[in-house]
């Protein structure tokens, strides 16, 4: 038996994340806060950059936002759902519509890069085989790594191992993606991939019907997310700041912002 399809995209008005009053815990130590009153609402189609320093919370944050874990206090909404309910069945009808891409791709070792891509289809896909194979290559070639996908994710860099996670989160075709520093590490060739590949996704993408795409995304360095992501915020002293759009950029008061921002130096 099939499990039933995604609800409707939301219209990009539409409410997608809405988070009142949350305290974000450690994921590792719950006793640990790292954020505190939070105070957050994402509408569909919008697309977020939130930079913080190591250790800020922003894997943390991404967690709660996605229903991965509770807040420690708090309400938080996906979809004008609760993001995690007591039954089973609800959650995971709001948990498939939600994509992410975690560091270095959190891939399965002992299946191929393609068999990692295909899982949520095998366990979901309401379509035959003909179908599913289609599917498959078109998130494959997303990657631009067709020639590797047999291969197992030890064989191939962090970096393409993060592209084929990529590929699996949008398997589903979700319509809220988080991504945790998907530009960590990076040379600049691989980057530009990355900041391409999300614009496509973000104004409406075929692999996605050509529906615009929510994203959000962290970074310890917001600078090439200056003219790509439309809104963006900053975790500061356990506090989620919400900046605005590009324009707030350009004359950071906030310390932590301007570190964020300045050039490196050799």
């Amino acid at each position: 038996m099939t499990t039933p399809g995604p609800k409707p995209y939301l219209t990009p008005a539409g409410p997608v994340l809405r988070m009142s009053g949350v305290t974000v815990a450690a994921l590792r130590d719950p006793s640990r806060i790292l954020l505190e009153d939070v105070n957050w609402t994402v509408n569909g189609g919008e697309y977020w950059a939130i930079g913080g320093l190591l250790l800020s919370g922003k894997t943390d944050l991404l967690g709660v936002a996605g229903g991965l874990q509770r807040p420690a206090q708090g309400e938080l909404l996906l979809f004008g759902e609760p993001a995690i309910s007591d039954q089973e069945d609800d959650h995971l009808a709001v948990r498939r519509r939600v994509g992410f891409v975690f560091d270095g791709g959190q891939l399965l070792h002992g299946l191929t890069l393609a068999e990692n891509v295909a899982l949520p289809l095998r366990y979901h896909f309401a379509g035959d085989d003909a179908d599913l194979a289609s599917r498959l290559d078109a998130l494959i070639a997303l990657t631009s790594l067709e020639p590797w996908s047999q291969r197992r994710p030890a064989e191939v860099s962090r970096n393409w191992q993060q592209r084929f996670g990529l590929a699996r989160a949008l398997a589903l075709k979700p319509e809220l993606l988080l991504l945790d520093d998907p530009l960590s590490g990076l040379d600049p060739r691989d980057a530009e991939w990355w900041l391409d590949t999300l614009e496509a996704l973000s104004k409406g993408h075929a692999l996605l019907d050509k529906k615009s795409l929510t994203l959000i995304v962290t970074g310890n360095d917001l600078r090439p997310w200056r003219g790509r992501a439309r809104q963006f915020a900053l975790l500061q002293d356990q506090k989620f700041i919400a900046l605005g759009d590009r324009a707030a950029l350009d004359a950071p008061c906030e310390p932590a912002l301007a570190e964020l921002l300045r050039p490196w130096h050799s």
